[in-house]
């Protein structure tokens, strides 16, 4: 039976908390919103139409029903804001690194390198991946000449299997 990891709540902290600072300025948005529109429309002064329409008003709720559900209505066109531009700013950088690497996979052009805006959220996960290619660029340079300093000394077919996995490293591009 495999063991349960432990939350981890301390992964990518600054990431955690530019979303949690995000989604309770939406929330406080929204509830500032639908409280300043209940109190607008609670702090009416009581006149003449109070008593006459308190004959067919029962119940607060029946006085206060439009004013909950036009706040409610408010906060959803918020939401649907929040909700279509909040994501833009964790998907934008996402859709950027998969186009990068997809690139580089389908080109075999271990010189490309992943860029973001400098203030992208995913920053450090572009540099890490490019430290990554950049290392894998090194150590396949290094194969390539430890293959030329093996072929002085092999023989003929030894040659030929060196000479096969040097035309492997050949098709992806490293600087050189």
């Amino acid at each position: 039976m495999q063991k349960r990891k432990k939350l981890n709540l301390k992964v990518k902290w600054e990431l955690q908390k530019w979303l949690l600072t995000k989604i309770l300025l939406a929330i406080f948005v929204s509830i500032s919103i639908s409280l300043l529109i209940l109190y607008f429309f609670s702090h009416q002064e009581i006149g003449e139409s109070f008593y006459r329409a308190h004959l067919t008003i029962r119940y607060v709720s029946d006085l206060l029903l439009p004013v909950i559900l036009l706040s409610g209505i408010i906060c959803l066109a918020v939401g649907i804001f929040l909700i279509i531009f909040l994501p833009q700013k964790v998907a934008g950088p996402i859709y950027r690194i998969e186009e990068d690497l997809k690139y580089i996979r389908k080109n075999k052009d271990l010189t490309k390198k992943i860029s973001l805006r400098k203030n992208d959220q995913f920053q450090s996960l572009a540099e890490e991946i490019n430290r990554f290619l950049s290392n894998i660029q090194q150590d396949l340079l290094t194969i390539e000449k430890n293959i030329e300093k093996i072929e002085k000394n092999a023989s003929e077919p030894e040659i030929k299997n060196l000479a096969a996995i040097k035309n492997i490293i050949k098709q992806y591009k490293l600087f050189r």
